[in-house]
C-alpha cells in the first residue's frame, strides 16, 4: 500500500483548528470525496452521501464544511445528525446510498474532531479508495455548474431507523425484563439511542453519560473510564453497565459486583453462545489480545490469528477467512451475523443474548476463561535505531520465551506516537511475566548489534 498523507487508520483525524480539522480542508474533502464517488457512480440521478457526527462543538463546522464540498461536487447530501458511528454504516447500506461519513474522534477528547468513510456496503473504504481521494485533494477545486449541484436536507428518523435496527440483534423469544442496567453513553453520539434500546427490549435503564454539551464528550466517563460507571452501578444496585465511547463504536461491561469486562471477555461470552448452536470457524483478535483467550479458544478447538492492533485490520482478517467474530481489548467487537462494522451496542445485546439464554451472570458464563497478567515496560529508542534486527534484544526475546515454555508470550512493538519500544509479557504467573518483561528492559540500545 502506497504511503497516505492524509488517511490514518481511521480516515483524517487531528486537534480542531490544526493542518486538516478545519472548515478549509474539510471542504476540499467533501469535494474529493464526491468527485471519486461520482466517477463511479452507476445509478440513476446523483449519488447521495449521508454525514452523520457525534456530540463534539466542531462537528456544526465541520458537516457544513463538508456538506458544500459534496454539493460542489454535484453530490446529494443527507444529514443525520448526531448518530453512532455504526449508525452511519448502517444506514448507508439500507438506504442504498454511496458512501457514509462519519465527524468524530471516537474516545478522544472534544478539542480533537475527525473524519471517515464508509462504503456503499456499510465497510470502511478500501485502501485504493482512499488514495484515490488524496490523489483528487491534490487537484484544484472546482464546482459543478448550478444545474448540477447537489442537495441537501435532514433525514430526520435516522436515530430511530437504527434504534429498531439494534433491537433487531436481540432475539424476539428474549427480554430484558427484570435486569436494571446502567448505560453510559460517554456524552457522546448514542446519548439519545442506547437508553431507548435496552429501555424498550425490557431492562430498567439508569441513563449517564447522557447530557452532551458540545465539550464533555468522553470527559471521565464511557468506555475509556469504566472505573465511573462502577460507583453508579453499586449505588444503583444495578444487574450490569455498559460503557460506550464517544462514536458508540466500542463497549466495556460492569456487573453487580463492579468486575469490569474488558472487550477479550466479552467476545468470548459471544463466541461460546455461538459454539452452542453450531460450530464457529475462526476468531480474529490483535496483537494485544490476551493469551488466556487464545489458549481458551484452542481448547475449544476455535482457530484463532491476530492481526495488527486497530478494528479496521481485524475485520480486513475476518473477511479474508470469511469469519464472523472479532474484536479488541479495548472494546472493539464485530459480530459480522449481525453488522458489517464495529458496534458497542449491538455487542453488548449480543452478551446479553448469551446470559439471558442461559440464565446466568455475565462473571459465571465466562468462569473457564483465564485471563493472563500482561506486564509493560516502555524503553526509551532512539529514531532510526534498527531494533527488529538488534543481537542482544533477539537473544533476551529467546531466553524469555523458552522461560515461559508456551505457558505466554513476548510482544515487542515500536511506539507509534512517541520515542520509545513497548516490551510486554503475558505469562499464567504475574511473577514470571514481571521477570520476563524485566529481563527484557535491561537491552542496551547504545551497543551495536
Amino acid at each position: 500500500m502506497t504511503q497516505r498523507k492524509y488517511f490514518g487508520t481511521d480516515g483524517v483525524r487531528g486537534e480542531v483548528g490544526g493542518a486538516t480539522i478545519n472548515p478549509a480542508f474539510a471542504m476540499r474533502l467533501g469535494y474529493a470525496a464526491g468527485k471519486v464517488l461520482a466517477k463511479d457512480y452507476r445509478g440513476h440521478g446523483r449519488p447521495t452521501v449521508l454525514i452523520g457526527k457525534d456530540t463534539r462543538i466542531s462537528g456544526y463546522m465541520l458537516e457544513s464544511a463538508l456538506e458544500a464540498g459534496l454539493s460542489a461536487a454535484g453530490v446529494d447530501v443527507l444529514l443525520a445528525g448526531p448518530v453512532p458511528t455504526p449508525a452511519v454504516a448502517y444506514l448507508t447500506r439500507t438506504l442504498r446510498l454511496s458512501a457514509g461519513v462519519v465527524i468524530s474522534a471516537s474516545h478522544n477528547p472534544y478539542q480533537d474532531n475527525g473524519i471517515k468513510f464508509f462504503s456503499a456496503q456499510g465497510m470502511k473504504l478500501p485502501d485504493a479508495v482512499e488514495s484515490d481521494i488524496e490523489a483528487e485533494l491534490e487537484q484544484p477545486m472546482g464546482c459543478a455548474s448550478s444545474e448540477n449541484l447537489g442537495r441537501a436536507r435532514r433525514l430526520s428518523d435516522a436515530a430511530g431507523r437504527y434504534i429498531e435496527f439494534c433491537k433487531s440483534s436481540f432475539p424476539n423469544e428474549l427480554s430484558l425484563n427484570g435486569l436494571r442496567i446502567v448505560v453510559d453513553a460517554a456524552h457522546g453520539a448514542a446519548y439519545n439511542i442506547a437508553p431507548h434500546v435496552f429501555r424498550e427490549l425490557g431492562a430498567q435503564v439508569i441513563e449517564m453519560g447522557c447530557h452532551p454539551d458540545g465539550f464533555n464528550i468522553n470527559e471521565g466517563v464511557g468506555a475509556t473510564h469504566p472505573e465511573a460507571m462502577v460507583a453508579v452501578v453499586k449505588q444503583h444496585q444495578a444487574d450490569l453497565g455498559i460503557a460506550l465511547d464517544g462514536d458508540a463504536d466500542r463497549v466495556q461491561m460492569v456487573d453487580g459486583s463492579g468486575r469490569i469486562f474488558n472487550g477479550d471477555e466479552l467476545l468470548y461470552a459471544v463466541v461460546r453462545e455461538r459454539l452452542l448452536h453450531g460450530k464457529v470457524p475462526g476468531v480474529a483478535g490483535t496483537l494485544m489480545t490476551n493469551f488466556g483467550l487464545e489458549k481458551r479458544l484452542a481448547e475449544l478447538d476455535v482457530p484463532f490469528e491476530r492481526a495488527q492492533v486497530g478494528d479496521r485490520y481485524v475485520l480486513e482478517l475476518l473477511l479474508q477467512h470469511g469469519w464472523q467474530y472479532g474484536g479488541e481489548s479495548s472494546g472493539h467487537l464485530l459480530c459480522l451475523d449481525q453488522h458489517t462494522t464495529g458496534d458497542g451496542i449491538i455487542a453488548a445485546l449480543q452478551v446479553l443474548t448469551a446470559i439471558c439464554r442461559q440464565q446466568t451472570t455475565l462473571a459465571d458464563w465466562i468462569a473457564d476463561l483465564r485471563m493472563y497478567p500482561q506486564k509493560m515496560i516502555n524503553v526509551p529508542l532512539a529514531r532510526g535505531t534498527d531494533w527488529k534486527n538488534h543481537a542482544q534484544l533477539q537473544q533476551l526475546t529467546r531466553e524469555v520465551e523458552a522461560e515461559l515454555a508456551g505457558r505466554g508470550r513476548v510482544l515487542i512493538r515500536a511506539s507509534g506516537t512517541e520515542p520509545k519500544l513497548r516490551l510486554m509479557v503475558e505469562a499464567e504467573d504475574e511473577a514470571l511475566a514481571q521477570a520476563g518483561v524485566e529481563k527484557l528492559a535491561t537491552v542496551n540500545f547504545t551497543v551495536a548489534s
